[in-house]
């Protein structure tokens, strides 16, 4: 009755467009009233929940994508990324994909990529005349590999709750991100075609040198985060400081665009977000803890156990289960409360807990790119100057390379384990 009462709360008091952290909360404490138990138990599990070394590499991370977006160096990584591929068909669309591939390597998140790429982005395509609709989908898509390339906010929280290495997790996401660049850039190719859509820039290896020359030291940064993880030299939440610094060098001493007052501003900004993270973690975290109490893995395990014992067909259950809360709540609540259901299950299945995050963290994006949550589709509607409603029928054409590209990563788990593997002897 009182786990009853806990969903039927939570699903009010998001009808009701509470934030999620206080939904969370709220539908805990009242399971706590309802069962008697002390009222501390809220507060104990809360900051439990928050007490993990490796979650201090988040106001970092989000920390480094800021200060890029603040001191113009996104602008150069685009002018690079334009001359690498924007003599294809459609280039600047090619060009918006690698972008986001790039500036993956430094900020970890889907938002920030939309919000801070996405200006430069849409703006240029919009100058060189390709149609809003056809800029926007390109976008909202190409930002969501940010959490899958490493560095990853939403892989850092993953690998917390599964207790999972991070550093195999930020391997792991490498040939999905690449993946889910290569297939979008086929359909933007194929769009590009059936509407004529020209080249942007003719191919000149002296101007790849030139543009090069002028983003190399932004481009050490993925080096810098995944090199140091791969290599040992430093943990995560090491590499997440190391990027910090060495990006208030680049705006500071190197290029001279970081004011202190710029500075003062993005670390307001980081501190804000970070609370708003950790107020999501820390709920959530009471919220998974009833349910492990109440074994409702146990009772989920059994359920799925009583329609198949056939793991392809579990993968698909679970997929179908990650996507639909994904439409309905922020990734980083759904990740808490998602993992602690879905890892026993995983588990009774042999499903790798390395690949589980990867199906995990890809089904959430897709929910940042659908109604009625759809954060990414929020922000580029404010960037872009057009509707919601329009952003999200601009966005449908190009869920389609990404779902096949889930369905090859759900059911070819090599795809995701090769790197670990090769580097970690996992």
């Amino acid at each position: 009755m009182a786990i009853s009462i806990l969903f039927i709360s939570l699903f009010v008091l998001m009808l009701l467009r509470v934030p999620i952290a206080f939904a969370l909360a709220l539908s805990s404490f009242l399971y706590i009233l309802i069962e008697g138990l002390p009222p501390v138990l809220l507060f104990h599990n809360m900051i439990n929940g928050m007490d993990s070394f490796p979650l201090l590499s988040i106001p970092f991370f989000i920390l480094t994508g800021g200060l890029m977006n603040s001191a113009g160096i996104t602008e150069r990584i685009f002018s690079f990324a334009r001359a690498i591929v924007g003599w294809l068909p459609g280039g600047l669309g090619h060009v918006n994909i690698g972008s986001s591939i790039i500036f993956a390597g430094m900020s970890g998140a889907a938002v920030a990529d939309a919000g801070g790429l996405g200006a430069i982005e849409i703006k240029a395509m919009r100058d060189a005349g390709y149609e809003d609709d056809f800029s926007v989908g390109v976008t909202a898509a190409s930002s969501t590999i940010g959490p899958i390339i490493p560095p990853s906010l939403p892989l850092v929280i993953y690998g917390v709750m599964a207790s999972v290495s991070i550093g195999q997790l930020f391997v792991a996401g490498i040939i999905p991100g690449l993946m889910m660049a290569f297939s979008l850039s086929v359909m933007v190719w194929w769009i590009a075609k059936k509407r004529g859509y020209p080249t942007d820039v003719a191919f000149r290896l002296s101007t790849i040198w030139h543009r090069f020359k002028r983003a190399i030291l932004p481009l050490m940064t993925p080096v810098i985060i995944v090199g140091g993880i791969v290599t040992g030299a430093f943990t995560p939440t090491e590499a997440a400081i190391c990027a910090a610094a060495y990006a208030i060098f680049l705006g500071q001493v190197v290029y001279k665009t970081l004011s202190v007052r710029k500075l003062s501003v993005i670390v307001i900004e980081t501190v804000e977000i970070t609370a708003s993270i950790m107020m999501i973690i820390g709920a959530a975290s009471v919220f998974a803890w009833i349910l492990t109490s109440n074994q409702i893995a146990v009772v989920l395990g059994d359920a799925l156990l009583s329609i198949t014992d056939d793991k392809n067909v579990v993968l698909l259950l679970i997929t179908l289960l990650v996507l639909t809360v994904g439409l309905f709540m922020e990734t980083i609540a759904a990740i808490s409360i998602l993992v602690p259901l879905l890892l026993p299950i995983s588990a009774q299945f042999g499903i790798d807990p390395i690949h589980l995050g990867i199906i995990v963290i890809l089904n959430l994006m897709l929910g940042l790119l659908t109604p009625p949550v759809g954060m990414v589709l929020f922000v580029l509607s404010k960037v872009s100057g057009i509707s919601f409603e329009r952003c999200v029928k601009a966005t449908m054409p190009f869920l389609v390379p990404l779902i096949v590209v889930l369905m090859l990563l759900t059911y070819i788990p090599s795809l995701t384990l090769f790197l670990p593997e090769l580097l970690y002897g996992k």
